[in-house]
Order: structure tokens, then C-alpha cells, then sequence
């Protein structure tokens, strides 16, 4: 698989619950980084449990996905029926056929009000 394919591969393992399949895609010493929040999940173990056991009613729908040699980030979109719309956009290094580390910006999907001075601006999404 190319880089490319191995992050789309991740997307939909997620995607289908699929905890084994995901497992094959990650180092074993993957991580991956949530700067905004200051937080780290070390090991392909704690990655995949804590995806596994987070509470259900999330879907994942890739935006798109653009590979730069070893290099792959993604922009996704994660509807969840009780928190809410997020998206997140992660940087990947892909190494072989496996992830080998991860930094993701979540960000929670917000209408934002503006003052009239620069909502002349914008217009809706």
C-alpha cells in the first residue's frame, strides 16, 4: 500500500469498528498528538482501546486526503448523535505499510455570531 492508501485504509477500519484490522495498520509503538488539549496516547494498544470504548453514535467521514511521500494528512468530519459535529485534521507518518505516529487538531463544529463590523464579511457555510 502507498501512504495514501494506508491512511484511507485507517479512516475505514475506524469507520467499521474494524479494532483487529486497525491494530495491523499501526506500529507498534505508534502515538499520536493532541496539542490543542496537551494530551499523547502512546502505544497501538491504548490507541485502538481508546477507540473501541468510546461511547457510540460517532461516524467518519473522510473529507479528503493528500500524501506527500511518507507524509499524509486528512481532513475528517465526526457527527456523534449526542456530543456533536467535530472535525479533525491529522498529520500522519506513514512508514511501509504501517502508521508510525499521529498530531490531530479536533476542532467542535459552531455557528459563530459576529459584530455587524465584520459579519459584512462572511457568509454561511
Amino acid at each position: 500500500m502507498n501512504p495514501h492508501e494506508v491512511v484511507a485504509n485507517f479512516w475505514d477500519r475506524i469507520q467499521a469498528r474494524d479494532w483487529e484490522g486497525l491494530t495491523d495498520l499501526l506500529a507498534e509503538d505508534f502515538y499520536v498528538e493532541w496539542p490543542d488539549t496537551r494530551l499523547r496516547i502512546r502505544g497501538r494498544t491504548n490507541f485502538v482501546d481508546f477507540n473501541r470504548t468510546y461511547p457510540e453514535g460517532w461516524t467518519i467521514e473522510v473529507l479528503g486526503i493528500v500524501a506527500q511521500e511518507e507524509t499524509v494528512v486528512s481532513e475528517v468530519r465526526v457527527p456523534h448523535s449526542v456530543q456533536g459535529i467535530y472535525y479533525v485534521i491529522s498529520f500522519f507518518t506513514v512508514d511501509g505499510d504501517r502508521l508510525a505516529h499521529g498530531r490531530e487538531y479536533w476542532l467542535e463544529e459552531h455557528t459563530e455570531e459576529l459584530p455587524a463590523e465584520r459579519a459584512r464579511f462572511f457568509e454561511p457555510l
